[in-house]
């Protein structure tokens, strides 16, 4: 099981504090962040429910300008995307 612990944790490159990212925290309940380029969606949801104890209702991804995946995560209603910001210390 650890190696796929180690997988979901290796997902997770970084959270993303721009000033986007942080309005999207409190207008839509989204965490933004810089992922693995090969993750799917449905990894990015299951590494951060795992991750953040949390539940998924929806995950949107894009690469950027950089070559980076970026994956918005639009978290289920009763759970605080300010909370985990607060956790992961951007807020």
């Amino acid at each position: 099981m650890s190696s796929e612990v180690d997988r979901l944790a290796k997902i997770i490159i970084r959270p993303v504090q721009s000033e986007k990212a942080l309005g999207l925290i409190d207008k839509q309940n989204t965490l933004t962040f810089i992922v693995d380029i090969n993750a799917s969606k449905h990894d990015i949801k299951k590494a951060v429910e795992y991750l953040f104890n949390v539940k998924v209702e929806e995950v949107r991804t894009l690469i950027t300008p950089k070559g980076e995946k970026k994956a918005y995560v639009k978290l289920k209603p009763e759970f605080k995307a300010s909370e985990v910001a607060s956790k992961l210390g951007i807020m």
